[in-house]
């Protein structure tokens, strides 16, 4: 598949913002004098190519670590996230600000946001916030797909748990520091409780529309509604299997977009890929399999998009769907880039 001149002129004349891959999972698992070069060799021609301008990291700790190790695990991504950009500085930067992340852009390099994905490091310890904001982390989400310290995840829906004391404590704190809370992997109830208790904006890093593909990952068109009243962002994830239970196509996560566009306002709506193909490939070892991820088959992408470098094909999809260039835009990355621009390491109380 090749996309359009149209289509390419626009996707490279864009701000491309991925709220969410998980390539440091890939990189830590390298020797720690290989994490540059490994990112520079295997990981930036891909995001160049598919012209990423900015690029969330999630700290994302597997299961073998969780719990004695969640927390050196953690710190082990977050150093790797450090060290790959001091060895690319030509090329990419690590930012905590909206503001480092519009000059980084603007001298045509790829800005870094790091995010805690789960926090499982973190227990219920609330007061490791701030250490972890210290050392750069500026988006996080309570929980994965199980049961956490703060909340439950979406896999654990049937429970119908809110936030626990902890939870509350949490959200609190990363509103008061900047640190923007991710509601992506929460359960039903959680996001509803998150939303009657934020008092700043919230990003869903990689979410789609429950209505289209009723899956416990993807978001119902009320909270589609009360992200984007609260100055939100929805991200729309590209996992195939979170999209259609059959083999969709690109025009699936059209569909998915556009629906959150229709229901939350397209200038409330990004993209959060979450690119798992050669990450699971990369951190799997030979004498295992992995079958499914999250309930749902590991082994279903979108043709053509696997990986970066099929971006352009998304903006080519837009375009033929009859979208307009300034929603693209927004869309592709100018959303998310504003919401970071306002919020991102900005503390609480203004």
């Amino acid at each position: 598949m090749t996309p359009s001149r149209a289509a390419e002129a626009l996707h490279h004349r864009a701000v491309v913002a991925d709220a969410h891959n998980d390539l440091l999972c890939a990189v830590v698992a390298r020797p720690p004098e290989l994490w540059g070069a490994f990112f520079r060799e295997r990981w930036l021609p891909q995001l160049e190519a598919g012209g990423v301008d900015l690029q969330v990291l999630p700290v994302f700790v597997e299961d073998p670590y969780r719990p004695e190790g969640a927390l050196r695990r953690t710190l082990r991504m977050i150093e790797a996230a450090h060290r790959l950009a001091e060895e690319n500085a030509g090329r990419v930067a690590l930012c905590r600000t909206g503001a480092e992340v519009d000059r980084t852009i603007a001298d045509g390099r790829i800005a870094l946001v790091l995010a805690l994905e789960g926090m499982p490091g973190l227990d219920g310890d609330v007061e490791l916030l701030a250490t972890m904001h210290r050392l750069g982390v500026r988006v996080g989400s309570l929980t994965h797909v199980g049961r956490g310290a703060f909340a439950d995840g979406s896999g654990e829906d049937a429970a119908r748990s809110r936030l626990t004391a902890a939870g509350v404590a949490a959200v609190q704190e990363m509103e008061r520091i900047g640190m923007l809370v991710d509601l992506s992997h929460l359960g039903a109830a959680g996001v509803s409780h998150v939303l009657e208790i934020a008092t700043r904006p919230v990003i869903a890093t990689h979410s789609s529309a429950r209505a289209l593909r009723d899956h416990h990952r993807n978001l119902p068109d009320d909270q589609l509604v009360a992200i984007a009243a609260g100055g939100g962002v929805v991200c729309a994830n590209f996992f195939a299997p979170f999209l259609d239970d059959g083999h969709p196509t690109i025009d699936r996560l059209v569909d998915h977009l556009e629906h959150i566009a229709a229901v939350a306002g397209v200038e409330h709506t990004g993209i959060g890929p979450d690119f798992v193909q050669e990450v699971i490939a990369e951190t799997t070892p030979p004498c295992c399999t992995v079958t499914e991820v999250q309930g749902v088959p590991a082994d279903i992408y979108l043709p053509g998009l696997e990986g970066p470098r099929g971006l352009p094909l998304l903006t080519d999809a837009l375009l033929r769907r009859g979208w307009p260039e300034a929603d693209i835009l927004g869309v592709l990355g100018e959303n998310v880039q504003r919401l970071f621009r306002r919020e991102l390491g900005v503390p609480g109380g203004r």
